[in-house]
């Protein structure tokens, strides 16, 4: 799988990763439990290491953490979570206890979910990374309608890394946001790239276009992929699944040719986008 730095470190990530959110909610006893063993598997021989997670996931970090630990995996993966709640201490609380349930004496990135009480957990944060509990901190959301807060922030403060929506369906990140992360110094991470599954709905029953053969994309999942890599300022696209089938396509975008901008100029139109 292909790499990418990030800005802070040069420390190089693979550019496709894994969101949690709704696939990693299950309950231990569920079929889909024992199904996801098989997308960290597929995510990991394909080179990959990001895991996204958060409390707001439901069990989503606790599982992670069983899989990992189960598997013998945590050395391969790079694990990324969330402070979402307001004032330090609750923001303390809520930390410690999402590295006991994803089983990590560190962590490699702590985001503030959704801009919520940035700026008290930023201090928190500053003095955890001083202290090596978390190696990367970030800022994250999820809708352009938060983009003009969100610009602020980040020309407010310094983060190693920023999280944000971007698809061929909620392009709007390319205007303001990714060339800001890019002049900031900020890795990205993108969430939606499929636009919440919608843009892949749309799409699916389309038979795939000549020209997707030209980037070597053999599904329309891999072409969104592709699109939101074409970014310049893009890290690493983590699209959520609990699905080995799923993860096993998503991660071939990583994986050969990744376009110019200027090649979707000349394409996106015949897909509606």
């Amino acid at each position: 799988m292909l790499t990418r730095p990030i800005p802070s470190t040069q420390e190089r990530l693979p550019v496709i990763g894994l969101g949690t959110y709704v696939g990693f909610d299950v309950e231990r006893d569920a079929e889909q439990y024992r199904r996801l063993p098989e997308v960290l598997r597929t995510l990991f021989e394909a080179g990959g290491s990001v895991i996204d997670s958060s409390p707001m996931y439901g069990r989503a970090e606790a599982v992670t953490g069983e899989l990992l630990a189960a598997g013998g995996l945590h050395g391969k993966a790079f694990v990324a979570t969330k402070v979402w709640t307001r004032g330090r201490a609750e923001g303390i609380r809520q930390m410690q206890e999402s590295m006991r349930l994803l089983k990590v004496d560190s962590l490699d990135l702590m985001q503030v979910h959704n801009l919520v009480d940035w700026r008290v957990h930023l201090a928190t944060l500053r003095d955890w990374k001083a202290a090596g509990r978390v190696r990367y901190i970030g800022i994250t959301h999820y809708t352009d309608g938060a983009y003009g807060e969100l610009e602020a922030v980040m020309r407010e403060a310094q983060f190693d890394f920023v999280q944000v929506n971007y698809s061929v369906g909620e392009p709007e990140a390319e205007r303001r946001i990714l060339p800001l992360a890019a002049d900031r110094g900020m890795a990205v991470l993108i969430n939606r790239p499929f636009g919440g599954g919608r843009v892949l709905r749309r799409l699916r029953d389309r038979p795939l276009p000549p020209w997707a053969a030209e980037i070597g994309a053999t599904s329309w999942a891999q072409v969104l992929l592709k699109f939101v890599l074409s970014h310049p300022a893009v890290t690493c696209a983590i699209p959520g699944t609990g699905r080995r089938e799923h993860m096993a396509d998503n991660v071939l975008a990583g994986t050969g040719r990744i376009p110019e901008l200027a090649f979707w100029k000349r394409h996106l139109d015949s897909i509606g986008a």
